[in-house]
Formats: C-alpha cells, structure tokens, sequence
C-alpha cells in the first residue's frame, strides 16, 4: 500500500477500506512496544528527572553555607551552597534555573510534534538533559551550574509536552485516570527518591557524582528514543520520516510558523476550562515546589530532625504513590469527566491544607509528620485528575501544547518564584515554622479556584478531530493495567 495516498488514485473503494484496515493495525499495534512498555519506559524517565530534582533539594547535595560565630570561629560549608558560597536566594534561583530552558523549549518541541515525529522528540529532549546533568557536575561556579540547569530544562520539555499524551492514547478507557496518576505518581516518589539519593550519595562521595550517576541512569532511555521504531500520536501523521501527510489518513493540514503558535495558543487562553484547572494548578504548585526545595531545610530547623532528608524522602514517596494513584482510581470510579475532575481536585486540596497547615502549628514531631502525611496523601490525590483536565477540555492535535503550556505556567508562575520567595521570606523573618504556614496558606486560594470549575460548561474533546480510520480506545482490546473488580 502506497501511504502517501497518490497510489491509491483509481482503486476499488473496497480494497482501498482493507488497506485502511491494515494500516489502522499497524498504527493502534506496533510489534516492538505494547502499551504497558510504553507506560513502564515514560514512568521510569519521570522518575529520573525528579531524582534530579529531589537530588539538588538535598541537604546532602544542596549542603550549607559556611558559617561564622561571635568568637570568630568559623566552619566550612558543604555541598553546593558551600563550595559556591550561595546566599537563600541564589540558592532558590539554582532549583528554578530549568524553568528558562523550559520555557523557551516547550513551544518549540510541541511546534515541531506537527512536522517530526513526537517520538523522535522525546529521544533528542532526553539526549539534551543527559548532556547537562552532566556538565553540572563538571560545573565550577555558580553561573555555570546555573547555565546547565537551564538545559535541564530544555532537554525536560519534549518529554513533559508529549509523554501524557502517548499515554492518554494508549490506557484502555476505563482507566485513563489511572494510567495518568501511574504516571504522575513518579513526581513525589522521584522527589523522594532524590531527597534519599541524594542524602546517600552526599555522605561518601562529593555531591558532583550524583549528577553524574543520573546521567548514567538516563542514556539508555535517550538511546532508545532514536534507535525504536517511532510511534503514531493521536491528531498527528504515523509517518517515520518526518514529512508532513495530509493524505487518506484525514490528518489536519499542518500550518508553520510562529503565527500557527500564536494561533494554538489564543485557543487555548480563551477555553474557560483549561485556564481555571491551570490557574488553581498555578497556586497549587508554588506551594508543592518550595516544599520540595525547601522541606528537608525546614524541618531540620523546626523539629531538629537529624535525618531530614530521610524522613522527608520516605514520607512523601508513601504519600506520593499512595496519594496519586488514590486519585487516579477514584476519578475512574466516580466516572472520568472533567466536572468530577474539579470536585475532587477542589475537595481533596481544602482538606490536605487543612491538615498540612494544622501539622506546622504542632511543636512535636510525631504530630507534625501524622497530620502533614494525612495532608500530603490528600495534595498528591490531584496530579491524575489535573492533567485529565488539561488533556481532555482540548481536542487532540492541541494536546502537546497544552501540557508544554501547562508545564511552563505552573513552574513560571508557581515553584519558579516560590523557591527564591521563600528563601526571602525566611531571611526576613529567620523563622521556619512562620515561613511554613505562610507558604501552606496558599493551598486554599488554590481549592477555591479548581472549585469554580466545577460551574463551568465542560466538553470531553477527546475524539473532537479524530480521523474515522484510527481506532479509539473505546474500540482498542487492550488489557488494563489494573484490573477492575
């Protein structure tokens, strides 16, 4: 079969329907992959990334300033607020680096996913962050580990822009929540896992070799981008070679250009529904980030935890994966649409800043860590049914720029200032508990706003531009990951 089309020009309709057929199979089954690979790759990809993360958050890699007493005695500092001498801001600006690579990036890769392969994509994004983490460790002051945050950030947006969407196309339907929150549990767990990674690696070895070992862990998934057979992304042309097809397949039309971007993105800021669900994420996220960067520093301060980093990474790994997958089966349970999506977003985010704002009020530790898990279980119940959302209040082809738009607000608007913020506010007024309730106030702003969403008229555009020869999941004989009882 000719798929560019122009053999088909005088066949029998027939024929031309098997060959559809054939081609739907080759689309919707690739012999190399099968979704739950698929899912098992991209969740170990966002779980690198977010060891990184959680990794630079350390106390073992983040480390200390030097310090000073009135006597004149002075102590080195560690990791690499010491050997860089950084300031509460500098060091919140070194976290928040990857956002400006970020930034620049994310329009581009989902720009591009209309011209070359979204796969493809993905392998030249990890190979970037790969290449950076590296230099990080090589890095030599603060402007040049500054600078290879920055390309974290840019090898980062390929895969945030289009590794949901692969996975939303893949999941069997009545667990489309599901796999999401699968996927999105990795962010607490990665942070977690970095918080311990990074504690571990801190103790015996110099905080430039954790940098080096995520660069180690990630290659082979940056290899694998370029060397598998690329797969077909819902509202995209399946082609290998990177031509634009407008042929029997009814993919839209590809416009170019920056003008198409801007286009895209007056679509998108004029949809009532998805910029509600990215505003309340917004303020969500500016309290999620500074706990992440911040956490381990200020529970060290306020309850004088030896092994902060220990205690921080193991309560928010149980919480994360307890909490997110929580999330995702109760939105399938309750029925996945966009209306319940707000009610549990709104629901369990009051709740959880009820509890995590309580947990800093008490001055014992065994309170604190028994109301903020209580609390943290309820927060990380919304990373499946927010990106739902976003996925599905937009038709197919606008998805990738929909979460790289998402991605970019919620860090240019959220954790990005957060970070350096905090580190202003704790300056200010030398007092971590006070920091703390300050910041966790911000979660009920962020209820309110997912609340309104609830009231909006809601539209699943998930099939609103598919062709009628790809095969929906509603038609796809796909196991599910999780059985259903």
């Amino acid at each position: 079969m000719d798929v560019d089309g122009e053999g088909d020009r005088g066949k029998n309709p027939r024929i031309m329907e098997r060959d559809s057929d054939s081609l739907k199979d080759q689309i919707t089954e690739p012999s190399w992959f099968t979704p739950k690979k698929l899912l098992v790759v991209f969740c170990v990809v966002n779980l690198i990334n977010y060891i990184d993360r959680g990794a630079i958050a350390s106390n073992g890699i983040n480390g200390s300033r030097g310090t000073c007493t009135s006597t004149g005695t002075c102590s080195s500092g560690t990791g690499i607020q010491g050997d860089f001498n950084l300031s509460n801001f500098e060091d919140g600006v070194l976290s928040s680096a990857f956002m400006v690579g970020l930034l620049v990036a994310s329009p581009i890769f989902a720009s591009l996913a209309k011209s070359v392969n979204p796969f493809r994509l993905i392998g030249v994004g990890l190979s970037i962050w790969t290449l950076a983490v590296l230099g990080c460790g090589l890095s030599f002051d603060f402007w040049s580990i500054t600078i290879c945050r920055m390309f974290v950030g840019v090898g980062e947006a390929s895969f945030v822009s289009l590794a949901a969407p692969y996975i939303d196309d893949n999941a069997p339907h009545d667990q489309k929540s599901a796999w999401l929150a699968l996927f999105y549990m990795c962010i607490p767990a990665g942070y977690a896992f970095g918080y311990v990674y990074g504690g571990l690696v801190g103790n015996v070895l110099p905080w430039r070799a954790a940098f080096w070992g995520e660069a180690i862990l990630m290659l082979p998934f940056a290899v694998l981008g370029f060397v598998i057979k690329p797969l077909h992304l819902k509202g995209f042309a399946p082609d290998d070679t990177g031509k634009t097809r407008t042929d029997n397949l009814n993919v839209l039309p590809v416009s170019y250009g920056f003008s198409s971007v801007l286009k895209d993105l007056k679509l998108l800021l004029v949809d009532k529904v998805y910029v509600t669900n990215i505003l309340g994420y917004i303020a969500y996220n500016f309290v999620l980030g500074a706990y992440s960067y911040w956490g381990p520093k200020a529970g060290y301060n306020i309850y004088k935890m030896e092994n902060a980093d220990l205690i921080f990474g193991g309560v928010t790994v149980i919480c994360g994966i307890v909490g997110t997958l929580s999330g995702g089966v109760i939105l399938d349970y309750m029925d996945a649409t966009i209306s319940n999506a707000f009610k549990l977003l709104s629901v369990s985010t009051f709740i959880g800043a009820l509890f995590c704002f309580s947990a800093f009020c008490f001055k014992s530790l065994y309170a604190f860590l028994a109301f903020f898990a209580i609390g943290e279980l309820l927060i990380f119940a919304t990373q499946g049914p927010v990106n739902f959302v976003v996925l599905h209040c937009v038709k197919p082809s606008l998805r990738p720029l929909a979460m790289a738009m998402s991605t970019v607000s919620i860090h240019i608007f959220g954790d990005v200032p957060s970070s350096p913020l905090v580190g202003v506010l704790q300056d200010h007024v030398n007092n971590w508990r006070v920091t703390a309730l300050v910041l966790t106030f911000v979660l009920f702003p962020a209820a309110a706003i997912w609340s309104i969403g609830i009231f909006l008229n809601s539209v699943d555009r998930y099939n609103e531009d598919s062709e009628p020869d790809v095969v929906t999941r509603e038609e796809s004989t796909v196991a599910p990951l999780l059985e259903v009882a």
